[in-house]
């Protein structure tokens, strides 16, 4: 009898194990599942702080970035661009001179084989850079009291857009098609029509975001609106937002989606830069319709919003007024990560790494 129990004891310890074993791997395996989604790279643990490397410092200005590889293009004041290479741990950089005037790049692009680089006052002047020789070639020029550029960006290695105030009743766009040999500006009769005082802000390169072939603008001033097309720039629809809008300097500064869907939109007052309200929305219809979030949270002005890679569209960081924000949940709260109110523009090379440009410096943030 005594055998018998020692037996039946043990077969239930050995039970008991089993069972203990099988939750411990299931919590394990839901854990695993959690961090990862299904190995689709998309992450929920947030960030709770960052460490800044100073890539280098000068006096400058830059509010316009491109990451190609290693090497970080910029355009800046004082007709300056160049790159600082990762790798090497050094700074390139040139003047592009012409005649008297003294160039300020707010707008950046690429392709496979070369920057450009768009001035943003009368005359409007776009160049091509060699990545490989850095040798410059004018390939546009506009002259117009009105001419001012805000910002550029490529679809692919063929076709390119970058947009400015309106010089008539309608934003200024100009568009490539062979590789950014020739740039040509869109009629206004292909347009919608600006209403009057409606314009963008050269803040941070950040007016146009391109997914696939979905193209959307952003506009501030009087209106602030997204002016959306589904083809390459060919035809064009806008739709009103409910940021803040009716004076200069008010508006949509800066925008970006995750994916064809998701979208997120800011900026304010730049001349309250403290006023909280009516700064943020977000869509999730492509851009069809636009919602505040985050009424009184974060920020106030906004130079620069990016979302976070393999943030599932819930993960922003913005720079501007109230230094670098986070939010984890769409833009509903935020996080200071940083009191730097100098950096203009972030780009990121990867989830916990982004590049950020501004008033004299340019730096490597690595989010933890």
């Amino acid at each position: 009898k005594k055998k018998k129990k020692k037996k039946k004891k043990k077969k239930k310890t050995n039970f008991m194990r089993k069972v203990i074993f099988f939750f411990g791997a299931l919590i394990l395996l839901m854990s695993f599942k959690t961090l990862n989604n299904n190995g689709n790279g998309i992450f929920n643990t947030g960030f709770t702080s960052i460490q800044i490397d100073t890539l280098f410092q000068d006096k400058i200005s830059i509010r316009a970035i491109s990451i190609d590889k290693n090497k970080i293009w910029y355009g800046a004041d004082n007709s300056r661009f160049g790159f600082y290479d990762l790798d090497k741990k050094e700074k390139f950089e040139d003047h592009i001179y012409r005649d008297t005037l003294n160039l300020e790049f707010r707008s950046i692009a690429q392709n496979a084989n070369n920057i450009f680089l768009l001035s943003v006052g009368n005359p409007a002047l776009l160049y091509q850079v060699s990545k490989k020789t850095q040798k410059v070639k004018l390939v546009y020029k506009e002259v117009n009291s009105k001419v001012f550029y805000d910002s550029m960006q490529f679809w692919n290695d063929k076709e390119g857009i970058a947009i400015g105030d309106p010089t008539e009743d309608t934003f200024s766009i100009i568009v490539t098609r062979d590789g950014g040999e020739t740039w040509t500006k869109i009629l206004s009769d292909k347009l919608p029509t600006n209403a009057e005082g409606e314009a963008a802000f050269a803040a941070s390169n950040s007016n146009i975001v391109i997914k696939g072939n979905d193209t959307w603008l952003v506009s501030g001033g009087k209106k602030a609106r997204v002016f959306y097309s589904p083809d390459k720039g060919r035809t064009w629809k806008a739709v009103e937002t409910p940021i803040v809008q009716g004076k200069t300097m008010t508006g949509i500064f800066t925008a970006d989606f995750y994916d064809s869907k998701h979208g997120f939109i800011a900026g304010g007052d730049y001349e309250f830069p403290e006023q909280k309200k009516d700064n943020k929305a977000f869509t999730t219809d492509g851009g069809k319709t636009w919602q505040l979030i985050g009424q009184g949270m974060g920020f106030g002005y906004a130079s620069c919003v990016q979302y976070v890679p393999g943030g599932n569209g819930k993960e922003i960081i913005c720079v501007g007024s109230e230094g670098i924000q986070y939010s984890q949940n769409g833009g509903e709260n935020w996080t200071q990560l940083s009191t730097d109110t100098k950096l203009f523009t972030i780009r990121f090379l990867n989830r916990n790494t982004a590049i950020a440009a501004g008033h004299n410096k340019v730096i490597r943030i690595r989010f933890k």
